[in-house]
């Protein structure tokens, strides 16, 4: 558990932080999508603004474009249940009021497969 928390804090603590490659974004309805990139043109993560602050989907990549976490704000508040990806398990966290409300940890062998 301890890991999984570890690495939720570290995975989102820069979404705002300043970069060297400049975030991509579009006017997507009544919201901004934004795509940040790693220095090799890779996704580094993806998801949208609303009134300046985080809305909606947010996903989360390695350098090589693995995908490493999903998880969602409402009014710039991590909501609901985040996954989170390493090679051997999954990782949910769910929140409520941006604050860790539970934690399990999942095998990856167990799961099917969903696109």
């Amino acid at each position: 558990m301890k890991k999984c928390v570890i690495l939720v804090a570290i995975l989102f603590s820069g979404i705002l932080v300043a970069q060297e490659v400049k975030p991509e974004l579009e006017v997507v309805g009544n919201k901004v999508k934004a795509t940040y990139y790693y220095e090799n043109g890779n996704v580094q993560q993806e998801g949208f603004f609303k009134d300046g602050k985080l809305d909606g989907v947010w996903v989360s990549y390695d350098e090589k474009g693995n995908k490493l976490a999903v998880g969602e704000y409402t009014d710039g508040m991590k909501t609901g249940k985040w996954i989170f990806f390493n090679e051997k398990s999954l990782c949910e966290v769910a929140y409520e009021n941006s604050q860790v409300s539970s934690v399990k940890n999942l095998q990856k062998n167990a799961l099917a497969n969903r696109n």
